[in-house]
């Protein structure tokens, strides 16, 4: 009598009953999703953007101050939503009064509705901030991100301009350039806020360049033949503009404080403009008989620039792999 092999003793059906039953675990495994482990079905690799989404979405101080800068961009567009007044329509014998039914903040030094006034501060200062933002990330984002591409006489070059206006005071550089600007309109504050603010992404964009550019993806395109313009706008600007977007949307929030500070001075935004600056330069000397012309305006712009400021931290936190 022949002897059996193990496999032939467990299973009575001997090879033929082995074979089912290896279909049959290979059918399953088809079935199970994931695997064959079952742990699920595979999912689709979640990139930067997607993760960073993911984590404002959860994070509240996002939410908070995108809802606040949601309602500023708002009242900045449609003023007419929350009031029906005109911010110019002053009456000298209300000045410096109090509040009353239908004006609530109250009436500045020349009988003007304190409360308009604030609402429509709120488009001259979300105004300047999102110009003076868009114009610094586009200019200085092209010259660092050439200059960290190109490297050479380039880059020297650049970073030694940067380094000049690195030591130009931002306040000095604007009572100065401003001083001989006779015209009224926000154009020439956000022109000058431009012209010393793109050093600093310019730095931010060559760095992040820099860094981009010595990944394996970007030297096997470059082996493959890719062109300088292909390498820079399809593999290193969508890799490497994270770090901008972190610090033009915290600059934000300063470029309004910084005009506020310039129409304080004389020197920015001039009547009959409407800007927070201009209010709290004229409520400064009624600072004790009527605080509400102060308080009202400055605390609005406390407001924005703390909203602008937490939102570029959350945005920061969400894009920066070190943090997670």
């Amino acid at each position: 009598m022949p002897e059996q092999t193990p496999d032939e003793a467990i299973s009575p059906g001997g090879a033929g009953a082995a074979m089912d039953l290896a279909l049959a675990e290979g059918a399953t495994l088809e079935k199970t999703p994931g695997g064959p482990e079952g742990t699920g079905p595979a999912e689709k690799p979640r990139s930067l953007w997607s993760d960073a989404w993911r984590d404002l979405r959860r994070n509240p101080v996002f939410i908070i101050s995108a809802l606040i800068i949601l309602f500023l961009v708002i009242i900045s567009i449609w003023p007419s939503l929350i009031t029906d007044q005109d911010p110019l329509d002053c009456d000298l014998s209300k000045a410096q009064q109090g509040s009353q039914p239908g004006h609530p903040f109250g009436f500045d030094g020349q009988g003007c509705d304190v409360y308009t006034r604030t609402v429509y501060g709120a488009r001259t200062s979300v105004t300047v901030g999102v110009c003076s933002t868009v114009g610094v990330s586009i200019l200085g984002g092209i010259l660092g991100g050439l200059a960290g591409f190109f490297g050479g006489w380039w880059d020297s070059v650049l970073s030694r301009i940067t380094d000049i206006f690195f030591g130009i005071p931002v306040v000095l550089g604007g009572l100065v350039f401003l001083s001989v600007v006779t015209s009224s309109t926000i154009w020439p504050v956000i022109g000058f806020i431009v012209l010393l603010g793109w050093p600093q992404i310019a730095r931010i964009a060559r760095g992040s360049v820099i860094t981009a550019k010595q990944n394996d993806y970007v030297q096997a395109a470059r082996a493959l033949g890719a062109s300088n313009s292909r390498m820079m706008l399809r593999h290193i600007a969508p890799n490497a503009v994270a770090p901008v977007i972190v610090v033009a949307t915290i600059a934000l929030g300063t470029y309004i404080s910084l005009e506020a500070t310039l129409s304080f001075l004389g020197v920015g935004l001039k009547p009959p403009a409407v800007s927070w600056g201009i209010d709290i330069s004229a409520a400064s000397q009624y600072i004790r008989n009527a605080p509400h012309m102060l308080l009202w305006p400055a605390g609005a712009l406390a407001i924005t620039v703390l909203a602008f400021i937490m939102l570029g931290d959350a945005v920061r936190d969400a894009l920066d792999p070190k943090l997670r």
